[in-house]
């Protein structure tokens, strides 16, 4: 049985993550790339697995997109959408500028 060096609690019962989405300041923003192509950009993630985010966030938008220097970059102007997808996912609300 694996036990989270952080919490003390079994893996499967470890809120450290749970804890970790409720403190985060999230914001978001577009960027222009090359060839006039626009990129959403989400920073301020900090304490989880940025993978299994940007993952997540990949499948309910349905974009491709990728991580550089803890950004989650998403293919696509999706600012209209992003919140509602953070919320989904277990991010709180007001906790999210942009």
């Amino acid at each position: 049985m694996d036990i989270c060096p952080k919490c003390g609690l079994p893996k499967q019962a470890c809120v450290c993550e749970e804890i970790a989405k409720s403190e985060q300041r999230i914001q978001i923003g577009t960027e222009k790339k090359r060839f006039g192509k626009i990129v959403t950009l989400i920073s301020g993630i900090k304490g989880v697995d940025l993978k299994k985010i940007a993952k997540e966030l990949k499948q309910e938008l349905a974009c491709g997109g990728t991580i550089k220097n803890n950004v989650i970059e998403l293919q696509g102007d999706h600012r209209k959408r992003i919140k509602a997808a953070l919320v989904k996912i277990g991010f709180q609300e007001d906790l999210i500028e942009g």
